[in-house]
Formats: C-alpha cells, sequence, structure tokens
C-alpha cells in the first residue's frame, strides 16, 4: 500500500508539472503573437521611453442623461526603469503627477499665479499602480516575473465577435491587468482592471517600428451608479527621447 501511495503522489505531481508546462508554453505563445502584432523584437527590447501629447477628455452623464465634458491638454512620459510623468493643463489648473522609482508625489498649480499651489507624496499603493502602469506601457506583455509578477492564462473569451485569450497580468499587492488578445492575430482588444475600468485602444499609427494607438476610451463606474468615459487624443508621440531624471524626482519645496 505504501508504494501503491508513494507512485499515486508522485504521478499526480508529474501530471500537475506537466499541466503547468503546458500551460506556461501557451501563455508564451499568446505573449508572442501579441508582441508581433505590436512590432518587432528588436524594436520592443530597445524601446527606452515613451512620451506622449494630446488632449483628454472626461465625459460624465448626469442624472438625466445629459453629457458633461471637460477637456484638458495632456501630456505623459513614461521612462524606463520606472519613471513616469503626467501634466494636465487646463484653464484653471495644472496638475502633474510623477513617479520617480519608489517615489511619487501630485502637484496642483494655479496656472495664473505660480505662487498658490499644493503638493502631496502618494500612497504605497498608489505608487504600486504607477510603477504597473509604466512597465505595462514600456515592456509589452514580456518578463512581468523579473518585477516579481506572474501572469495567469484565464481560457478563451468571445470580444467583439473575436475569439479572444484572457492574461491576467498580476503585478503584486492587488494590481491586476486583464488583457484579451485576439487568439488569430494576436491584437489586444480590450483591457480591464481589477476594479472594473475597461480600456479600449483605437486608430493605431507606427513609429520607429512600434503600433501605439492614437485613441484610448476609458470607462468607470462612478459611486453615484453614473458611468464616467474618459477619451484621449493623441497628436504626437515619439520614443526614445532622453528625460532628465529631475523631471520625476520630487521637488524640494522652496526651489
Amino acid at each position: 500500500m505504501k508504494i501503491s501511495l508513494r507512485f499515486s503522489t508522485a504521478f499526480f505531481a508529474l501530471v500537475a508539472l506537466l499541466s503547468l508546462g503546458m500551460r506556461a508554453s501557451g501563455v508564451d505563445e499568446v505573449i508572442a503573437k501579441a508582441r508581433a502584432a505590436v512590432g518587432d523584437e528588436s524594436a520592443l527590447n530597445t524601446l527606452k521611453s515613451v512620451h506622449y501629447a494630446g488632449n483628454l477628455e472626461t465625459t460624465v452623464m448626469d442624472e438625466k442623461g445629459r453629457p458633461k465634458t471637460v477637456t484638458v491638454a495632456i501630456e505623459i512620459i513614461f521612462q524606463k526603469s520606472s519613471q513616469q510623468r503626467i501634466v494636465a493643463t487646463s484653464a484653471d489648473k495644472i496638475e502633474i503627477t510623477a513617479l520617480d522609482g519608489y517615489d511619487a508625489w501630485q502637484r496642483e498649480q494655479d496656472p495664473k499665479d505660480s505662487a498658490r499651489w499644493r503638493m502631496t507624496l502618494l500612497s504605497k499603493e498608489q505608487i504600486e499602480r504607477l510603477r504597473a502602469n509604466v512597465w505595462e506601457n514600456l515592456f509589452f506583455y514580456k518578463g512581468i516575473e523579473r518585477i516579481g509578477g506572474q501572469i495567469e492564462d484565464l481560457g478563451t473569451i468571445e470580444i467583439d465577435g473575436k475569439v479572444c485569450r484572457k492574461l491576467c497580468f498580476d503585478h503584486g499587492n492587488g494590481v491586476l491587468f486583464y488583457r484579451y488578445f485576439d487568439q488569430q492575430t494576436g491584437r489586444l482588444l480590450l483591457t480591464e482592471t481589477e476594479n472594473g475600468v475597461l480600456i479600449r485602444e483605437r486608430d493605431d499609427t507606427t513609429v520607429e517600428g512600434i503600433k501605439f494607438p492614437r485613441k484610448i476610451i476609458t470607462e468607470s463606474k462612478l459611486p453615484t451608479g453614473l458611468t464616467r468615459t474618459i477619451t484621449i487624443v493623441f497628436d504626437k508621440i515619439t520614443v526614445n527621447e532622453i528625460f532628465a531624471d529631475s523631471i520625476f524626482a520630487v521637488p524640494i519645496v522652496g526651489r
């Protein structure tokens, strides 16, 4: 009986390992196809930074179903290994959000009066999400294990009439990105976050061998039950610029 038990344990362990290997291989194939749909390996592997500039439009439906829209200018910079800077400029406020490794901050300033401003250091949870955003925008689905994350294969699902492979990119600490890839082409059709935010990319343009969306549409449910839609349209996308560390670093108050 002991021999039989040992054999059974070893057998099921082997089956589990083989199954894990098959799942890992399947994930690798999905990621390889998804990366190929974006650009060749040389362009993806040598990417150091992405610089977006355009306009962000926020629309919220009121209780009577009437849309209220606000438009601001937006500039976004992602730079390896873990730097990010977002500047949103409207008529009454300039808002800067930046990440520098494990430090992050946000500054709001009156564009008409430079003396009127306030700065906040962001929380650990906010920093972890910003770091995940940098990885998601610069590494194109490959190598999350190197930063302590993992990928889970959640099988197939139909999106917009196409059969998709659903992968969960788990950055740890509850930060999740569910990505839906067209099983035939590898094209990303939809991204969903752990809190139900839906992100769709539209109107591809190619910059130095890499495809980027000119339009990003985000939908989320507000606590009131209303839907908020954010649409970003980029007028300019550049890659591999070199940005000084100082624009990401926490500002020294008084300077």
